[in-house]
C-alpha cells in the first residue's frame, strides 16, 4: 500500500502493509525501527528493487528514507522492519 503524504513534503509516501499484525511483531517492529537514526543506510524488506536508503527522520514511528530509486517516502515503523545496513 502506498498513499501520499498531505503533510510538509508532498513528495514524500507513505508506506505500510495494510493487515494488522499480531501485537507481538508491532512491538518487535517498533523496537527494531526506534534505533534507527538520521544518516543511517537501510532497506526495505518487500521492496529491494528501491536500493539502499539513508535514514531522513524517526519521529513516532514515522521514519522518513530516501531511498537511491524511489526517493523519499514515509514508512509506518510499526508495520515495516526497515533492514539496517552496516558498513565496514
Amino acid at each position: 500500500q502506498v498513499m501520499t503524504d498531505t503533510r510538509a513534503d508532498k513528495s514524500a509516501k507513505i508506506v505500510g502493509r495494510a493487515h494488522t499484525l499480531p501485537p507481538e511483531r508491532k512491538n518487535l517492529m517498533s523496537d527494531l525501527n526506534a534505533m534507527l537514526e538520521p544518516g543511517m543506510l537501510v532497506r526495505h524488506p518487500d521492496q529491494p528493487d528501491w536500493g539502499l536508503g539513508q535514514v531522513q527522520s524517526n519521529i513516532n514511528g514515522r521514519i522518513t528514507v530516501n531511498f537511491q530509486e524511489q526517493g523519499k517516502v514515509v514508512i509506518d515503523g510499526s508495520k515495516v522492519a526497515l533492514i539496517p545496513v552496516f558498513t565496514p
